[in-house]
Parts: structure tokens; C-alpha cells; sequence
């Protein structure tokens, strides 16, 4: 069986760790890490399954790449990509424009996030 690669692009590494301790025990699936929008686009061509990307980057600067502007340039790259937005913001007019622009998913980093992130992974591979 081949492993599903899926991409976690977050710039708060202790939900990076969060999500890489969650899927090391997940049978099926790869992952790979990063802290910006611009790392996940420089390693496009391992071609992953799923990107789970941060809504808001805040922790690097002024001058880092929005989730918004990283889907994009995702979608140009490869349209067949899945993604799903995640964000700490409760804010319904984001989830239009996250489907919008070809996010597949939206989940809110609440609580239970975890749980409807494996759930949203597992049904989009």
C-alpha cells in the first residue's frame, strides 16, 4: 500500500508537534512539517495528498506569506492538491473565500480540532 503524503504548514510549532505526534501513529500516512507558506511551496514536488494550512502566519514576521496567498500558489502549481484551511479566527465570512479559492475544507483549531482533522484527511485521501 502506498503512503499518502500529507503536509502540515503551521507557523506555531507546538501545533506542528501536536500534529506530527497524531499522525506518526497513523497507519497509511506520511507527513512533513513546516513553519511558512514558502517552505511548503518549495517542496511541492514530493506532491503531496493533503496540505493542512494555517490561515494566519504570525510568529515569523511581517513579511511571511498568508495562508490565503500560499492555497493559491499551491493550486497553481498542481490543482489536484486537497487542502484544508485551519484557523484560530471564528470568522464565517473566511470560509467562502477559503472555498473560494479551492480549499477543500475548513476546520476551526478549537477543542476537538484534531478529531475533524483526521476525519477531513482521511475522507479527502
Amino acid at each position: 500500500m502506498q503512503h499518502k503524503l500529507v503536509f502540515f504548514v503551521d507557523d506555531d510549532r507546538i501545533i506542528l508537534h501536536l500534529l506530527e505526534y497524531v499522525f506518526q501513529s497513523m497507519e497509511g500516512y506520511e507527513y512533513r512539517s513546516f513553519t511558512s507558506g514558502e517552505e511548503c511551496l518549495k517542496n511541492l514536488y514530493l506532491n503531496p495528498d493533503v496540505v493542512v494550512l494555517d490561515h494566519l502566519f504570525t510568529m515569523g514576521g511581517k513579511n511571511m506569506m498568508s495562508g490565503m496567498e500560499t492555497l493559491k500558489k499551491i493550486l497553481e502549481v498542481n490543482k489536484n492538491i486537497k487542502v484544508i484551511m485551519l484557523t484560530s479566527q471564528d470568522n464565517k465570512d473566511l470560509v467562502p473565500e477559503f472555498i473560494k479559492n479551492g480549499a477543500k475544507k475548513y476546520i476551526r483549531k478549537d477543542s476537538f480540532f484534531i478529531d475533524s482533522l483526521v476525519e477531513a484527511i482521511k475522507e479527502l485521501t
